[in-house]
């Protein structure tokens, strides 16, 4: 019996570290990040990963369950909002934030994870809110009518994008991008924009992503 609890022991301790270091590498990597090098953090073998976690999927639905929750959450409290575009825009900002936290959620919101029904079902109930918010927002007159709930989709992916080059760099120019987003959604003025990022800034993430892609040299050789 104390050898099957000590063995129960050993396997929960192994999830838990799995879990923590799978975290903490999709949101700085995103989710294509090879599994041997999540394993190899948590200090156990890839063999033990797939135990643990049979599929890439399984992985992705345990670690990012809470921050799925919260995205989910984010679109129910939007609701509560009084204004209807400030509950659109504040919706909007937040889970650009989410995203910028997190690359691996990033990655989770602009596609499906089928095999995992409990993160589907927060995202049905997510997208279902979200479907309420836009039609307030047009109904109020605050969000342009030809507004379509795949134009946040495309926000998503455009906005992981910019994240993804300036985030060395420029790390808040994000939040402008965004900014001009919503400005485009709006049927109305809107307040000023966030400052952009300097040309240093964005020079820099431009050479930086050149040497990523193997088309120049270490972005460090560019100096300050």
């Amino acid at each position: 019996m104390t050898a099957c609890r000590g063995l129960r022991a050993d396997a929960a301790r192994n999830r838990a570290a799995i879990l923590a270091v799978a975290r903490d590498v999709f949101a700085e990597q995103g989710l294509e990040v090879p599994l041997e090098v999540i394993a190899a953090r948590a200090g156990v073998g890839i063999a033990t990963l797939y135990r643990r976690f049979p599929t890439r999927e399984k992985l992705v639905a345990a670690a990012l369950m809470e921050k799925v929750a919260e995205y989910a959450r984010a679109a129910e409290q939007a609701l509560e909002v009084p204004d209807p575009w400030a509950g659109f825009a504040g919706f909007v900002q937040r889970i650009c934030e989410l995203q910028a936290c997190d690359r691996g959620l990033g990655d989770l919101l602009s596609m499906t994870l089928s095999a995992d029904e409990q993160i589907e079902q927060l995202r049905r109930t997510a997208n279902d809110n979200i479907s309420t918010l836009i039609e307030r927002a047009k109904a109020s007159g605050a969000l342009r009518d030809d507004f379509a709930g795949a134009d946040l989709l495309l926000l998503l992916i455009a906005t992981g994008a910019v994240m993804q080059v300036t985030r060395a760099d420029a790390p808040h120019a994000w939040r402008r991008f965004v900014a001009l987003a919503l400005d485009a959604f709006s049927s109305q003025g809107s307040p000023g924009l966030p400052e952009p990022p300097t040309t240093v800034q964005m020079t820099r993430a431009m050479v930086r992503l050149a040497a990523e892609r193997g088309c120049g040299g270490r972005a460090g050789d560019q100096g300050a």
